[in-house]
Parts: structure tokens; sequence; C-alpha cells
């Protein structure tokens, strides 16, 4: 089944669940609301510890809803991180392995089933403002992945030519990257105005804090970070207009909002790049700094308010999690990574559904985490073997003691699990496709 066949027959599914004479149904479904950063790191909000500057809308949106300390994104750059998020599987399954470049022909498949596709089969409004980077030529962009808007632009700030996206049309090359924060908010405050009435998913993935670094002359020089704390702070406050124009229109209690980041800080930017503290590694790296993410997630009545959970959850989940939440079906027709974590958001005592979360980078796994251990698997670089090794994150989140010789059982039982997951999406370290992967989509 093919993702039109998939979405009428869903369609159809609802269609019969429908009572003739009710023009609406006497339950609204949830909103989803998902700000999603650029390179940000662990550590880039106050309440994960951020310096230099205050993020008071981001740490509210934790004091009232719950800060998730073991959130991953399924990859540390951006393209695939992004796949991973809309489609609940990992990269390589979906084959978006690395970042796409304009010169690229190649984008997420049409065929594959997003959660803005998903959550239309229960007649939702869906829109994504800002970044998007899974194919830049019409056949992908998100007006043909079950997004009824898009604004924004289709790849990295840093790439060339930059053109400004509207619907599938350019209106401005080059903009004004001081701008972007700010006409991404007035637009997503626009599509909520809009939209109050009925169920709808907002999918704002903002450009910044990527470099080149931009921020309006309202937020320029307001942080002791430098340009990289007044970005952040710019992103605050875009955080706080949703949050207001939700609770102002009396949907607060409809609306679930998640902040989080697509990969950990570009490290070698310097000050512009960002921190993981007290993670290991940034950007590009399979430790904990590469693709550990700051995570809040906020639904008041919903979500207890001061809530912390130290679970495995990860960007993949949101598929799954906003199909129970709204009554959609997840497609059973493939295989989908991520779990429905809806418990870990309302039962403080609810335990990760994940046996396992593999960490890849582009096409090589590079570790394996279950329960507290994490496997660092054997690698090569500049023709050199380095062996493998074991973390307890619980007790060394900074991956800075090897335990592989102290505990040979687990050494074994996670290398099994990364045997399995090789056989399933591959991994090029091992010269392994995976029997269960789906194309991309080409021109």
């Amino acid at each position: 089944m093919n993702r039109r066949e998939f979405i009428k027959a869903l369609g159809l599914g609802v269609a019969t669940l429908t009572v003739p004479g009710c023009a609406k149904p006497t339950t609204r479904k949830p909103n989803f609301v998902i700000i999603f950063t650029d390179d940000q790191g662990y550590a880039d909000v106050g309440c994960f510890g951020a310096e230099g500057f205050e993020t008071p809308n981001l740490d509210r949106m934790a004091a009232e809803g719950a800060k998730f300390t073991d959130f991953y994104a399924a990859a540390p750059v951006c393209s695939p991180s992004r796949a991973a998020l809309l489609t609940g599987c990992y990269p390589m399954r979906v084959s978006i392995p690395r970042v796409l470049f304009p010169r690229d022909k190649i984008g997420l498949n049409p065929d594959e089933v997003t959660i803005a596709d998903m959550l239309k089969t229960r007649g939702y409004a869906t829109c994504c403002i800002g970044k998007w980077h899974l194919g830049h030529l019409p056949e992908f962009l998100p007006t043909r992945q079950g997004f009824d808007y898009y604004f924004g632009l289709p790849y990295s700030n840093d790439m060339s030519p930059l053109p400004l996206i509207e619907g599938e049309e350019t209106i401005e090359l080059k903009p004004d990257q001081s701008q972007l924060t700010r006409r991404y908010t007035e637009k997503a405050v626009e599509f909520i105005k809009k939209n109050k009435d009925r169920p709808f998913f907002l999918y704002l993935p903002h450009t910044m804090p990527h470099v080149p670094l931009y921020v309006s002359d309202k937020f320029k020089g307001k942080s002791k970070g430098g340009l990289y704390g007044d970005v952040i702070m710019e992103i605050d406050w875009s955080v706080g207009q949703i949050l207001e124009t939700v609770k102002q229109f009396g949907i607060d209690e409809k609306t679930l909002v998640i902040f989080t980041s697509d990969n950990g800080p570009w490290l070698s930017k310097g000050a512009h790049g960002g921190s993981a503290k007290p993670l290991r590694g940034g950007k590009f790296a399979t430790y904990e700094g590469g693709m550990r993410e700051p995570c809040i997630m906020r639904w008041p009545g919903k979500i207890a308010a001061g809530t912390v959970c130290s679970e495995i959850a990860t960007t993949m989940d949101f598929l799954p999690t906003f199909a129970k939440l709204a009554g959609a079906k997840v497609p059973t027709d493939r295989i989908i990574d991520g779990k429905d974590i809806s418990a870990l958001m309302t039962d403080p005592k609810a335990k990760t559904p994940y046996k396992a979360f593999f960490y890849y980078f582009e096409r090589q796994l590079g570790a394996v985490r279950s329960g507290q251990w994490k496997l660092i698997l054997e690698r090569k670089r500049e023709k050199k073997t380095i062996p493998a090794a074991l973390y307890n994150l619980q007790e060394d989140i900074e991956e800075t003691r090897d335990l592989s010789a102290d505990h040979p059982d687990v050494v074994r039982r996670l290398t099994e699990l990364a045997e399995k997951i090789r056989e399933d999406i591959g991994d090029s370290v091992k010269g392994v496709t995976g029997k269960n992967v789906r194309p991309a989509g080409s021109v």
C-alpha cells in the first residue's frame, strides 16, 4: 500500500465514524505543536543549565509541564533527524541517512506517511513553518507530504541559493535572515488563530541557531552569551508567543506543545556553536552530546506541572503517540520504529517502551543504549581500530569511564542487539545493507 492508498483507506474509515447531522464531534481532538530548533545544544535552555542567557518562556513551559532528560534525536545531523521525526522511523529505514544539499535530486519519499498525512485523516489542519530540509524540489516539499501550508527555507541557511518559499513558490531570494524567527512566529500565530476552532498540527522547525547566526534588532546584544545567546533568547520569545496565543483563544488545555532540537551543538563553531554540557561531543557524533536533546512537553490538565521524565524517548515517538491521542491509525503495512510514549507524559511511574535505542551517523551504527548501559561500538579512524567501550549513563553521563572489561555480559548483550539492527536497516562499517529499508524519493 502506498501513501495515497493508505490515506484514502484511513479517510474512508474515519468517514464511517461520522454521525449524520452532527457538524462537530462531541470530543475535541488535541492540537499538536512541535517547536524544533536547529543545532541547539543540551545545555542551551535555562532549565537544562544554560549560561550567559535566559529562557524564561521555556523555563515556564517546563515548570508547567515536563522536562525529558533522556530524550533523543535519531541522528546527529539535520536531514536524517527531520525524516525520523516526521515518519517515526530511523533515517536508515527511509533512506535519508545524510544531509541533503541543493545539488541533490532526492528527498523524503512521497509514499512515506508523515505525521501530517496521518493527522489529516482525522480532520486536522496541518502547517509547516521554517526549515524543511527533506528535499527542495517540488515533489518533496511539505505540501506534498501532508501539510496544507508551508512557509520557510528548503534547507540550511548556509546553503546557496537560499530561497524563501510559500506553498511551493519562491517569494524571495536571500531573505533577511535577521527577520526569520520573527516572521516564522507571526505565521505560526496566524495559523493558530485561523484554526482555533478545529484540531491542528503546527510543525515549527526554526532555522536558528544553525550558523550563520542572525537575530533581530530587538534581541541583538541583549544576552551575556554573545550572538548565540541573543538568538536563543529570540527563539524563547517565539515560544512565549505560541503559548500566549493558545491561552488567548482558550485552547491551552487542548494543546500539546513540544520543544526540542534536531541534533547537538556545532562545537567547532566556538561561541556560535552552543553547549552540550555535561555531555560528551556534539553535532556529527554518536556520543550523547550529538543526539541527546533538551526536550520540554506542556499540556495543562494532562501533563503534571513540574515533572521530570528520565526514561528513554525519541523524536520518532511523536507519530505513534499523536496517533494514539488523536484516534488515528499508525500504518501497518510498514515498520514504524517509534513508540507510543503517552504514558511517559502522564504517568511519573511509567517506563520507557524501548528495549534498545540505536545511534546512527549517516550509514554507520555508532552505539547502542539499553537501560542505563551504552555501548560505543568498535570503529576505525585513520586506519586504526578503536575498541568498543561501555558506559553506565546513570553514573557517568559524560561517557568517561569504560566499563567493558567489568561487564562482558552487558557488552555481549548489546553487541547482539547491534547485530539485529544491522540485519534490519544496515551498517556501512560492517558492509551490511539491511533487509527492511525503504527507498528515498528521487527525480
